[in-house]
Protein backbone atom coordinates (compact mmCIF):
# COMPACT_ATOMS: atom_id res chain seq x y z
CA UNK A 1 0.00 0.00 0.00
CA UNK A 2 2.95 2.44 0.73
CA UNK A 3 4.28 1.66 -2.47
CA UNK A 4 1.35 2.27 -4.19
CA UNK A 5 0.91 6.02 -2.65
CA UNK A 6 4.34 6.71 -3.53
CA UNK A 7 3.75 5.90 -6.70
CA UNK A 8 0.55 7.75 -6.82
CA UNK A 9 1.88 10.68 -5.74
CA UNK A 10 4.77 10.73 -7.96
CA UNK A 11 2.10 10.31 -10.87
CA UNK A 12 0.33 13.54 -9.66
CA UNK A 13 3.33 15.34 -9.30
CA UNK A 14 4.41 14.89 -12.25
CA UNK A 15 1.07 16.22 -13.94
CA UNK A 16 1.30 19.04 -11.68
CA UNK A 17 4.46 19.90 -13.57
CA UNK A 18 6.71 19.40 -10.34
CA UNK A 19 9.86 18.73 -11.27
CA UNK A 20 11.91 15.70 -9.75
CA UNK A 21 14.25 16.83 -7.02
CA UNK A 22 11.21 18.40 -5.66
CA UNK A 23 9.43 15.15 -5.25
CA UNK A 24 13.09 13.10 -4.29
CA UNK A 25 13.00 15.71 -1.37
CA UNK A 26 9.43 15.33 -0.53
CA UNK A 27 9.99 11.82 -0.16
CA UNK A 28 13.28 10.92 0.83
CA UNK A 29 15.87 9.51 -1.14
CA UNK A 30 15.52 6.52 1.71
CA UNK A 31 12.17 5.52 0.44
CA UNK A 32 13.77 4.49 -3.07
CA UNK A 33 14.22 1.05 -3.72
CA UNK A 34 18.00 0.49 -5.36
CA UNK A 35 18.08 0.50 -8.88
CA UNK A 36 15.10 1.54 -9.25
CA UNK A 37 13.37 4.10 -11.55
CA UNK A 38 10.15 6.38 -10.99
CA UNK A 39 9.59 7.99 -14.58
CA UNK A 40 6.04 9.47 -15.75
CA UNK A 41 5.45 8.95 -19.47
CA UNK A 42 4.00 12.52 -21.53
CA UNK A 43 0.38 12.29 -22.76
CA UNK A 44 -0.11 12.57 -26.17
CA UNK A 45 -3.34 14.01 -25.83
CA UNK A 46 -5.22 10.97 -25.65
CA UNK A 47 -2.74 8.13 -24.57
CA UNK A 48 -2.62 8.18 -20.87
CA UNK A 49 -4.70 5.02 -20.88
CA UNK A 50 -1.67 3.74 -22.79
CA UNK A 51 0.40 5.36 -20.12
CA UNK A 52 -0.80 3.59 -17.28
CA UNK A 53 -0.86 0.18 -19.17
CA UNK A 54 2.75 0.62 -19.51
CA UNK A 55 3.76 1.73 -15.90
CA UNK A 56 2.12 -0.97 -14.48
CA UNK A 57 4.09 -3.38 -17.21
CA UNK A 58 7.14 -1.86 -16.22
CA UNK A 59 6.72 -2.70 -12.51
CA UNK A 60 5.71 -5.66 -12.71
CA UNK A 61 9.22 -7.36 -12.70
CA UNK A 62 9.52 -10.80 -14.90
CA UNK A 63 7.74 -9.11 -17.57
CA UNK A 64 10.47 -6.21 -17.36
CA UNK A 65 13.43 -8.71 -16.99
CA UNK A 66 12.04 -10.33 -20.57
CA UNK A 67 11.85 -7.11 -22.11
CA UNK A 68 15.28 -5.68 -21.41
CA UNK A 69 16.50 -9.36 -22.11
CA UNK A 70 14.55 -8.82 -25.88
CA UNK A 71 16.29 -5.67 -25.98
CA UNK A 72 19.90 -7.06 -26.22
CA UNK A 73 19.27 -9.77 -29.14
CA UNK A 74 19.79 -8.20 -32.54
CA UNK A 75 16.70 -7.90 -34.26
CA UNK A 76 16.23 -7.32 -38.06
CA UNK A 77 13.77 -4.79 -38.10
CA UNK A 78 11.16 -3.02 -35.76
CA UNK A 79 8.27 -4.14 -34.30
CA UNK A 80 6.10 -3.26 -31.34
CA UNK A 81 8.36 -5.08 -29.12
CA UNK A 82 11.72 -3.53 -30.05
CA UNK A 83 10.05 -0.28 -29.40
CA UNK A 84 8.72 -1.17 -26.03
CA UNK A 85 12.02 -2.81 -24.87
CA UNK A 86 13.67 0.28 -25.92
CA UNK A 87 11.53 2.57 -23.74
CA UNK A 88 12.17 0.29 -20.74
CA UNK A 89 15.83 0.47 -21.47
CA UNK A 90 15.55 4.20 -21.35
CA UNK A 91 13.60 3.90 -17.96
CA UNK A 92 15.80 1.54 -16.39
CA UNK A 93 19.72 3.40 -17.60
CA UNK A 94 18.46 6.75 -16.12
CA UNK A 95 21.33 8.51 -14.22
CA UNK A 96 18.21 10.07 -12.19
CA UNK A 97 15.99 8.17 -10.09
CA UNK A 98 12.84 10.42 -10.99
CA UNK A 99 11.62 11.96 -14.30
CA UNK A 100 9.40 12.22 -17.43
CA UNK A 101 9.98 10.38 -20.83
CA UNK A 102 7.89 11.14 -23.93
CA UNK A 103 7.14 7.37 -25.53
CA UNK A 104 6.63 9.03 -28.75
CA UNK A 105 8.82 5.90 -30.38
CA UNK A 106 6.43 3.39 -29.20
CA UNK A 107 3.17 5.49 -30.02
CA UNK A 108 4.41 6.20 -33.20
CA UNK A 109 4.88 2.28 -33.91
CA UNK A 110 1.48 1.39 -32.58
CA UNK A 111 -0.21 3.92 -34.97
CA UNK A 112 1.31 2.76 -37.74
CA UNK A 113 0.98 -0.97 -37.11
CA UNK A 114 -3.04 -0.10 -36.32
CA UNK A 115 -3.00 1.73 -39.41
CA UNK A 116 -1.25 -1.33 -41.70
CA UNK A 117 -3.56 -3.66 -40.65
CA UNK A 118 -6.67 -1.95 -41.13
CA UNK A 119 -5.85 0.26 -44.39
CA UNK A 120 -5.87 -1.73 -47.83
CA UNK A 121 -2.38 -1.45 -49.14
CA UNK A 122 -0.64 -2.57 -45.75
CA UNK A 123 1.90 -4.91 -44.70
CA UNK A 124 0.52 -6.35 -41.47
CA UNK A 125 2.69 -8.26 -39.30
CA UNK A 126 2.40 -12.38 -39.90
CA UNK A 127 0.63 -13.66 -37.14
CA UNK A 128 1.58 -17.26 -35.93
CA UNK A 129 -1.94 -18.49 -35.66
CA UNK A 130 -5.06 -17.65 -36.88
CA UNK A 131 -7.04 -14.92 -34.76
CA UNK A 132 -10.54 -15.81 -32.97
CA UNK A 133 -13.57 -13.56 -33.51
CA UNK A 134 -12.58 -11.91 -29.60
CA UNK A 135 -8.96 -11.48 -31.31
CA UNK A 136 -10.14 -9.57 -34.00
CA UNK A 137 -13.00 -7.64 -31.59
CA UNK A 138 -10.04 -6.44 -29.83
CA UNK A 139 -8.10 -5.35 -32.63
CA UNK A 140 -10.79 -3.77 -34.30
CA UNK A 141 -11.23 -1.96 -30.90
CA UNK A 142 -6.73 -1.57 -30.94
CA UNK A 143 -7.26 0.31 -34.22
CA UNK A 144 -10.05 2.53 -33.06
CA UNK A 145 -7.84 3.81 -30.02
CA UNK A 146 -5.64 5.61 -32.72
CA UNK A 147 -8.30 7.57 -34.95
CA UNK A 148 -9.60 10.27 -32.38
CA UNK A 149 -9.10 11.72 -29.31
CA UNK A 150 -11.27 9.66 -27.14
CA UNK A 151 -10.34 8.79 -23.67
CA UNK A 152 -10.24 4.96 -24.16
CA UNK A 153 -10.28 2.15 -22.13
CA UNK A 154 -6.59 0.72 -20.29
CA UNK A 155 -7.96 -2.80 -20.29
CA UNK A 156 -8.86 -3.30 -24.05
CA UNK A 157 -5.15 -2.01 -24.24
CA UNK A 158 -3.61 -4.27 -21.98
CA UNK A 159 -5.24 -7.24 -23.93
CA UNK A 160 -4.06 -6.03 -27.29
CA UNK A 161 -0.71 -5.25 -26.23
CA UNK A 162 0.24 -8.44 -24.49
CA UNK A 163 -1.74 -10.54 -27.70
CA UNK A 164 0.44 -8.54 -29.69
CA UNK A 165 3.92 -9.23 -28.05
CA UNK A 166 3.03 -12.75 -27.78
CA UNK A 167 2.03 -13.13 -31.42
CA UNK A 168 5.66 -11.10 -32.46
CA UNK A 169 7.66 -13.81 -30.00
CA UNK A 170 5.76 -16.93 -31.76
CA UNK A 171 6.10 -15.51 -35.51
CA UNK A 172 10.08 -15.20 -34.77
CA UNK A 173 10.23 -18.60 -33.11
CA UNK A 174 8.42 -20.11 -35.92
CA UNK A 175 10.96 -18.57 -38.29
CA UNK A 176 13.74 -19.72 -36.68
CA UNK A 177 12.58 -23.10 -36.67
CA UNK A 178 12.50 -22.84 -39.92
CA UNK A 179 15.63 -21.23 -40.91
CA UNK A 180 17.49 -23.99 -38.86
CA UNK A 181 15.41 -26.80 -39.81
CA UNK A 182 14.00 -25.90 -43.53
CA UNK A 183 17.51 -24.97 -45.09
CA UNK A 184 15.66 -25.45 -48.47
CA UNK A 185 12.37 -22.90 -47.38
CA UNK A 186 9.91 -25.42 -47.69
CA UNK A 187 7.08 -25.87 -45.56
CA UNK A 188 6.44 -27.80 -43.09
CA UNK A 189 2.66 -29.41 -42.94
CA UNK A 190 3.19 -30.87 -38.98
CA UNK A 191 4.80 -27.85 -37.48
CA UNK A 192 2.28 -25.43 -39.83
CA UNK A 193 -0.58 -27.62 -37.99
CA UNK A 194 0.84 -28.27 -34.71
CA UNK A 195 0.08 -25.15 -31.63
CA UNK A 196 2.11 -22.70 -31.22
CA UNK A 197 4.66 -23.14 -28.00
CA UNK A 198 3.77 -20.81 -25.25
CA UNK A 199 6.09 -17.91 -24.97
CA UNK A 200 7.35 -15.53 -21.88
CA UNK A 201 4.26 -13.87 -22.10
CA UNK A 202 1.74 -17.17 -21.38
CA UNK A 203 4.31 -18.21 -18.55
CA UNK A 204 3.87 -14.81 -16.72
CA UNK A 205 -0.15 -13.79 -17.32
CA UNK A 206 -1.37 -16.62 -18.51
CA UNK A 207 -3.87 -18.82 -16.02
CA UNK A 208 -6.37 -20.95 -15.43
CA UNK A 209 -10.19 -20.26 -14.96
CA UNK A 210 -12.14 -22.10 -12.72
CA UNK A 211 -15.41 -22.34 -11.73
CA UNK A 212 -17.06 -24.13 -8.44
CA UNK A 213 -20.96 -24.82 -7.62
CA UNK A 214 -21.77 -25.75 -4.03
CA UNK A 215 -25.47 -26.67 -2.30
CA UNK A 216 -26.12 -24.47 -0.03
CA UNK A 217 -27.47 -27.07 2.31
CA UNK A 218 -24.85 -29.51 1.62
CA UNK A 219 -21.74 -27.87 0.87
CA UNK A 220 -21.03 -30.43 -2.16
Amino acid sequence: MEILMTVSKFASICTMGANASALEKEIGPEQFPVNEHYFGLVNFGNTCYCNSVLQALYFCRPFREKVLAYKSQPRKKENLLTCLADLFHSIATQKKKVGVIPPKKFITRLRKENDCRFHDGGNPFVFAHHYTIIQHIIQFLAHKLFDNYMQQDAHEFLNYLLNTIADILQEERKQEKQNGRLPNGNIDSENNNSTPDPTWVHEIFQGTLTNETRCLTCET
